[in-house]
Protein backbone atom coordinates (compact mmCIF):
# COMPACT_ATOMS: atom_id res chain seq x y z
CA UNK A 1 0.00 0.00 0.00
CA UNK A 2 1.27 2.99 -1.40
CA UNK A 3 -1.82 5.46 0.32
CA UNK A 4 -3.47 4.81 3.63
CA UNK A 5 -6.60 6.76 4.56
CA UNK A 6 -9.64 6.39 6.25
CA UNK A 7 -12.28 6.76 3.81
CA UNK A 8 -15.51 7.41 5.77
CA UNK A 9 -16.74 5.90 9.16
CA UNK A 10 -20.36 4.40 8.67
CA UNK A 11 -22.76 4.78 12.11
CA UNK A 12 -26.04 2.82 12.73
CA UNK A 13 -28.66 4.80 13.64
CA UNK A 14 -31.76 4.33 15.10
CA UNK A 15 -33.74 6.99 13.43
CA UNK A 16 -32.13 8.56 10.14
CA UNK A 17 -34.69 12.18 10.70
CA UNK A 18 -32.96 12.36 14.14
CA UNK A 19 -29.54 12.08 13.27
CA UNK A 20 -29.24 13.88 9.98
CA UNK A 21 -29.45 17.33 10.88
CA UNK A 22 -27.55 16.54 14.30
CA UNK A 23 -24.49 15.73 12.04
CA UNK A 24 -25.43 18.50 8.84
CA UNK A 25 -25.39 21.24 12.05
CA UNK A 26 -22.78 20.15 14.71
CA UNK A 27 -20.16 19.35 11.73
CA UNK A 28 -21.56 21.23 8.47
CA UNK A 29 -21.88 18.40 6.67
CA UNK A 30 -23.75 18.38 3.59
CA UNK A 31 -26.07 15.19 2.11
CA UNK A 32 -24.04 13.74 -0.52
CA UNK A 33 -26.60 11.20 -1.41
CA UNK A 34 -29.87 9.73 0.65
CA UNK A 35 -31.61 6.37 0.59
CA UNK A 36 -35.07 6.57 0.94
CA UNK A 37 -36.88 3.86 0.94
CA UNK A 38 -38.52 2.87 4.50
CA UNK A 39 -36.69 -0.66 4.63
CA UNK A 40 -33.32 0.82 3.64
CA UNK A 41 -32.93 4.49 4.84
CA UNK A 42 -29.17 5.40 4.89
CA UNK A 43 -27.16 8.98 3.81
CA UNK A 44 -23.90 9.67 3.26
CA UNK A 45 -22.57 12.96 4.41
CA UNK A 46 -19.30 15.11 3.55
CA UNK A 47 -17.48 18.05 2.67
CA UNK A 48 -16.55 19.65 0.11
CA UNK A 49 -17.88 16.67 -2.37
CA UNK A 50 -15.84 13.93 -0.08
CA UNK A 51 -17.19 11.54 1.95
CA UNK A 52 -16.59 11.22 5.75
CA UNK A 53 -19.48 9.99 7.48
CA UNK A 54 -22.49 7.32 6.43
CA UNK A 55 -25.46 7.29 8.59
CA UNK A 56 -27.30 3.78 8.48
CA UNK A 57 -30.85 3.31 9.91
CA UNK A 58 -30.26 0.01 10.80
CA UNK A 59 -30.18 0.40 15.10
CA UNK A 60 -32.97 -1.25 17.25
CA UNK A 61 -31.30 0.36 20.65
CA UNK A 62 -29.05 3.18 21.45
CA UNK A 63 -25.29 3.10 21.55
CA UNK A 64 -23.71 0.59 23.89
CA UNK A 65 -20.34 0.92 24.92
CA UNK A 66 -20.16 -2.48 26.53
CA UNK A 67 -20.42 -3.90 23.17
CA UNK A 68 -17.95 -4.58 20.37
CA UNK A 69 -17.36 -1.45 17.99
CA UNK A 70 -16.97 1.78 18.36
CA UNK A 71 -15.44 3.27 20.91
CA UNK A 72 -15.72 7.27 19.63
CA UNK A 73 -15.32 9.00 16.76
CA UNK A 74 -12.89 12.02 16.97
CA UNK A 75 -13.02 15.01 14.25
CA UNK A 76 -9.37 17.37 14.74
CA UNK A 77 -10.12 20.88 13.63
CA UNK A 78 -7.60 23.75 13.17
CA UNK A 79 -7.99 25.83 16.25
CA UNK A 80 -9.07 25.91 19.85
CA UNK A 81 -11.91 28.71 18.45
CA UNK A 82 -12.68 26.52 16.00
CA UNK A 83 -13.63 23.66 18.92
CA UNK A 84 -15.64 26.55 21.04
CA UNK A 85 -17.61 27.28 17.37
CA UNK A 86 -18.61 23.75 17.90
CA UNK A 87 -19.47 23.46 21.47
CA UNK A 88 -21.68 26.91 20.93
CA UNK A 89 -23.65 24.93 18.62
CA UNK A 90 -24.03 21.81 21.28
CA UNK A 91 -25.20 24.21 23.48
CA UNK A 92 -27.76 25.85 21.01
CA UNK A 93 -29.05 22.42 20.45
CA UNK A 94 -29.07 21.07 23.73
CA UNK A 95 -27.12 17.99 23.20
CA UNK A 96 -25.22 16.15 25.89
CA UNK A 97 -21.97 17.61 26.89
CA UNK A 98 -19.46 14.92 28.81
CA UNK A 99 -17.54 18.50 30.11
CA UNK A 100 -18.32 21.88 30.59
CA UNK A 101 -16.14 23.49 28.18
CA UNK A 102 -12.90 21.94 26.61
CA UNK A 103 -10.73 19.49 28.64
CA UNK A 104 -6.90 18.48 27.46
CA UNK A 105 -6.39 15.21 26.79
CA UNK A 106 -4.36 14.36 29.95
CA UNK A 107 -2.63 16.72 32.60
CA UNK A 108 -0.47 19.21 30.88
CA UNK A 109 -1.11 18.10 27.23
CA UNK A 110 -1.70 21.02 24.43
CA UNK A 111 -4.45 18.68 22.57
CA UNK A 112 -8.06 18.93 23.65
CA UNK A 113 -11.61 19.54 22.93
CA UNK A 114 -14.88 18.50 23.52
CA UNK A 115 -16.84 15.03 24.01
CA UNK A 116 -20.49 14.82 23.49
CA UNK A 117 -22.73 12.86 22.44
CA UNK A 118 -24.66 12.13 19.46
CA UNK A 119 -28.94 11.53 19.74
CA UNK A 120 -28.38 8.03 19.95
CA UNK A 121 -25.62 7.76 22.29
CA UNK A 122 -22.81 7.93 20.34
CA UNK A 123 -19.46 9.38 22.29
CA UNK A 124 -18.02 12.21 19.92
CA UNK A 125 -15.10 14.53 20.10
CA UNK A 126 -13.98 17.28 18.53
CA UNK A 127 -10.10 18.85 19.22
CA UNK A 128 -7.60 20.76 18.33
CA UNK A 129 -3.79 19.82 18.37
CA UNK A 130 -2.69 23.15 20.60
CA UNK A 131 -3.91 25.45 22.48
CA UNK A 132 -5.96 23.30 25.67
CA UNK A 133 -2.69 24.22 28.16
CA UNK A 134 -3.98 24.67 31.30
CA UNK A 135 -7.76 23.19 30.95
CA UNK A 136 -8.76 20.47 33.33
CA UNK A 137 -8.34 17.15 31.92
CA UNK A 138 -11.28 15.09 33.37
CA UNK A 139 -10.65 10.83 34.40
CA UNK A 140 -12.96 8.76 35.94
CA UNK A 141 -16.72 7.84 34.70
CA UNK A 142 -15.88 10.37 31.66
CA UNK A 143 -12.13 10.60 31.15
CA UNK A 144 -11.10 12.37 27.73
CA UNK A 145 -9.69 9.45 26.74
CA UNK A 146 -9.46 5.72 27.33
CA UNK A 147 -11.95 3.29 29.59
CA UNK A 148 -15.39 4.68 30.06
Amino acid sequence: MSTFTTGHVGLGVTDLDRSLPFYRRVFGFETIAEGRDESRRWAFLGRDGDLVLTLWQQSAAAYDPASAGLHHLAFQVGSLDDVRATEAVLRDLGANLLHDGVVAHSEGAASGGIFFTDPDGVRLEVYAATGAEGAPAPAGEAPTCGFF
